[in-house]
Protein backbone atom coordinates (compact mmCIF):
# COMPACT_ATOMS: atom_id res chain seq x y z
CA UNK A 1 0.00 0.00 0.00
CA UNK A 2 0.92 3.57 -0.96
CA UNK A 3 1.87 5.59 1.69
CA UNK A 4 2.75 8.90 0.19
CA UNK A 5 -0.80 10.77 -0.97
CA UNK A 6 0.33 11.37 -4.56
CA UNK A 7 1.40 7.86 -5.06
CA UNK A 8 -1.90 6.79 -3.59
CA UNK A 9 -3.74 9.09 -6.25
CA UNK A 10 -1.78 7.43 -9.20
CA UNK A 11 -3.15 4.07 -7.91
CA UNK A 12 -6.87 5.76 -7.49
CA UNK A 13 -6.62 7.16 -10.73
CA UNK A 14 -4.88 3.81 -12.59
CA UNK A 15 -8.03 1.73 -11.20
CA UNK A 16 -10.92 4.42 -12.04
CA UNK A 17 -8.71 4.15 -16.14
CA UNK A 18 -8.82 0.61 -15.56
CA UNK A 19 -12.56 0.26 -15.13
CA UNK A 20 -13.15 2.85 -17.90
CA UNK A 21 -11.26 1.06 -20.62
CA UNK A 22 -12.73 -1.98 -19.48
CA UNK A 23 -15.82 -0.75 -20.02
CA UNK A 24 -15.08 0.42 -23.71
CA UNK A 25 -13.35 -2.93 -24.82
CA UNK A 26 -16.58 -4.80 -23.80
CA UNK A 27 -18.62 -2.49 -25.70
CA UNK A 28 -16.68 -3.18 -28.70
CA UNK A 29 -16.58 -7.08 -28.45
CA UNK A 30 -20.30 -6.39 -27.35
CA UNK A 31 -20.74 -4.67 -31.07
CA UNK A 32 -18.90 -7.50 -33.00
CA UNK A 33 -21.02 -10.25 -31.61
CA UNK A 34 -23.89 -8.64 -32.73
CA UNK A 35 -21.87 -8.55 -36.15
CA UNK A 36 -20.92 -11.53 -36.08
CA UNK A 37 -24.96 -12.37 -35.73
CA UNK A 38 -25.46 -10.29 -38.52
CA UNK A 39 -23.83 -11.86 -40.84
CA UNK A 40 -24.72 -15.11 -39.76
CA UNK A 41 -28.41 -14.58 -40.63
CA UNK A 42 -27.20 -12.89 -43.85
CA UNK A 43 -28.30 -9.58 -42.84
CA UNK A 44 -25.83 -7.79 -44.72
CA UNK A 45 -27.67 -4.12 -44.35
CA UNK A 46 -27.61 -4.47 -40.39
CA UNK A 47 -23.84 -5.78 -40.96
CA UNK A 48 -22.68 -2.58 -42.49
CA UNK A 49 -24.14 -0.17 -39.86
CA UNK A 50 -22.77 -2.09 -36.95
CA UNK A 51 -19.67 -2.19 -38.78
CA UNK A 52 -20.00 1.63 -38.74
CA UNK A 53 -19.89 1.66 -35.07
CA UNK A 54 -17.74 -0.89 -34.45
CA UNK A 55 -14.84 1.26 -36.43
CA UNK A 56 -15.57 4.42 -35.54
CA UNK A 57 -15.51 2.99 -31.86
CA UNK A 58 -12.35 0.95 -32.84
CA UNK A 59 -10.84 4.01 -33.75
CA UNK A 60 -11.55 5.98 -31.04
CA UNK A 61 -10.13 3.45 -28.60
CA UNK A 62 -6.76 3.57 -30.56
CA UNK A 63 -6.88 7.07 -29.82
CA UNK A 64 -6.69 7.10 -26.56
CA UNK A 65 -4.47 3.63 -26.40
CA UNK A 66 -6.84 1.96 -25.13
CA UNK A 67 -6.78 -0.72 -28.13
CA UNK A 68 -3.44 -0.97 -29.85
CA UNK A 69 -3.25 0.26 -33.98
CA UNK A 70 -2.70 -2.86 -34.97
CA UNK A 71 -5.50 -5.07 -33.52
CA UNK A 72 -7.70 -2.00 -34.90
CA UNK A 73 -6.67 -2.50 -37.94
CA UNK A 74 -6.82 -6.22 -38.03
CA UNK A 75 -10.35 -6.46 -36.75
CA UNK A 76 -11.36 -3.59 -39.40
CA UNK A 77 -10.15 -5.87 -41.64
CA UNK A 78 -11.63 -9.03 -40.92
CA UNK A 79 -14.86 -6.97 -40.00
CA UNK A 80 -14.68 -5.79 -44.36
CA UNK A 81 -13.71 -9.25 -45.64
CA UNK A 82 -17.11 -10.78 -43.77
CA UNK A 83 -18.87 -8.42 -45.56
CA UNK A 84 -17.60 -8.69 -48.56
CA UNK A 85 -17.93 -12.43 -48.58
CA UNK A 86 -21.61 -11.89 -47.46
CA UNK A 87 -22.20 -9.77 -50.31
CA UNK A 88 -20.94 -12.13 -53.09
CA UNK A 89 -22.52 -15.06 -51.36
Amino acid sequence: MANIKSAQKRIDVAKRNTERNKAKKSEIKTYIKKFDKAIEAGNVDEANEIFKNVDKKMKQAEAKNIIHKNKVAKTTSKLQKAINEAQNA
